[in-house]
């Protein structure tokens, strides 16, 4: 399964051949060169490494990598997929065209950061009475006992929400662009616009 980068453009909606409302996500996917082949002899394992230029900054070791293996493209983020495919050689490149039309995908990004939580956001606690004289609006109430004396592990209290990485299954390739090197898959993709994740073709 080869493994590539994709940029997270924005959703969208499509209409089936019924008529009805299908939400979509748009994704952008660049340019991938092979740039190292693992083997299990000399790494320890099978892999495949690729290539994307995200960024405009390479770092001088990683420069002296691609020069090494003839690749003229400046590579910034890699990216590797547990393959043991023969046919792939160093300077192959993946694009948009690896995928097609109905193709199953599996996206892994991060989730949108939503900074410090309390109980009722972040885990959806009800909230206390606002008349009778009740001072419990929004307190998250007892978090324990006399024993064991302790916060026990696992606690649902306030704290960091969102910013965690999120695997997507099933979600289908629904249209693909050439031209911008974009792809329209069905359903919502983890993470603001503009956000990379990663993307997997799901074997049947």
């Amino acid at each position: 399964m080869i493994k590539l980068f994709g940029q997270k453009i924005g959703m969208a909606q499509l209409f089936d051949a019924k008529g009805a409302v299908q939400v979509a996500t748009v994704l952008r996917i660049p340019k991938h060169i092979v740039s190292q082949i693992k083997s299990s002899d000399h790494d320890g394992y099978s892999a495949i490494q690729l290539g994307a230029p995200i960024s405009k900054k390479v770092s001088k070791p990683i420069l002296g990598k691609l020069t090494k293996n003839n690749i003229d493209t400046p590579l910034s983020h890699f990216i590797e997929s547990v393959s043991e495919e023969d046919s792939v050689k160093i300077g192959d490149t993946f694009d948009v065209n690896y995928f097609s039309h109905d193709d199953m995908v599996t996206v892994i990004g991060v989730s949108k950061g939503k900074g410090f939580a309390g109980t009722i956001k972040r885990h959806g606690f009800h909230r206390g009475p606002k008349t009778h004289g009740s001072n419990n609006y929004r307190q998250p109430g007892s978090i324990g006992s006399a024993y064991p004396e302790r916060v026990v592990k696992g606690k649902k209290m306030a704290g960091h929400m969102g910013h965690e990485q999120i695997t997507v299954k099933g979600l289908r390739v629904l249209s693909i662009s050439q031209k911008d090197n974009t792809i329209i898959v069905s359903g919502p993709v983890p993470g603001p616009r503009r956000s990379y994740i990663a993307l997997t073709k799901e074997t049947v």
